[in-house]
């Protein structure tokens, strides 16, 4: 697999992106307004007891990891589903490339503007978070152990996820709105957890997240291997309708 191929793939889809309104919106403002949103509510919270803080602290920086799939799922589906509904595909198709440059060119688009925002953002909180509650903690609270567990292992592999998933989706669907709401159903337990750990229900601790991350790494290779025989370019021009 030559990666240049694959980046010239990306790249092409970079400049797409760059023309969508919405795509950006969702890739640079929706990230923004959370990393600045939640140290505000924060802050009308620092009479609260400092376990209070410490929960919403931990469950605000898991949040990442569905603000990672909600981007993805976004991205990709413009990117793979994009190309169909532009009648872009087979050209793209008759491109001296691999199946596998193909998909890796497409998985790249989404993923790199995905986590390098997150990343970004996530600074803005982190530090925000910080002026917020050191006066109530009487401490830094990030950066810590947890934050970059979920930001170097499951925020990348949650991007990844996402992104498999709505190649699957983009097989069968012919409308960028259907492929992103379909893509947005692997958010359900994501959220289900975040509200656990909103409540206090459930606790984020290294554990936990590793836990998470497992899922995650066995999820992906599950889809991967599934990705491999829907990526094609037979079943694409033969299916694909």
């Amino acid at each position: 697999m030559k990666l240049w191929k694959s980046w010239a793939i990306a790249s092409k889809d970079f400049n797409v992106f760059l023309k969508k309104n919405r795509i950006l919106y969702t890739l640079i403002i929706l990230p923004l307004l959370i990393s600045i949103g939640l140290p505000i509510i924060l802050s009308s919270m620092t009479s609260t007891d400092k376990t209070q803080i410490i929960t919403l602290l931990n469950a605000f920086s898991y949040f990442y990891i569905i603000l990672a799939i909600i981007q993805s799922s976004t991205l990709a589906s413009y990117s793979i589903l994009g190309e169909k509904i532009e009648q872009s595909l087979e050209p793209l198709l008759a491109t001296p490339t691999t199946d596998s440059e193909l998909l890796f060119g497409k998985t790249i688009s989404s993923f790199l503007p995905c986590v390098g925002v997150i990343y970004v953002c996530s600074i803005i909180f982190m530090i925000l978070s910080d002026l917020v509650t050191y006066n109530t903690l009487g401490y830094l609270f990030f950066p810590n152990l947890n934050m970059a567990f979920i930001l170097l292992l499951a925020v990348p592999l949650s991007s990844i996820l996402s992104i498999q998933l709505n190649v699957i989706i983009s097989a069968r669907v012919n409308d960028v709105r259907t492929a992103n709401q379909l893509g947005l159903l692997l958010e359900i337990p994501f959220i289900g957890l975040y509200i656990l750990l909103v409540t206090n229900i459930a606790t984020l601790n290294i554990m936990n997240i590793l836990a998470i991350v497992a899922i995650l790494i066995l999820t992906v290779v599950a889809f991967f291997y599934l990705n491999k025989t829907t990526f094609q370019r037979d079943k694409i021009l033969t299916q694909w309708k």
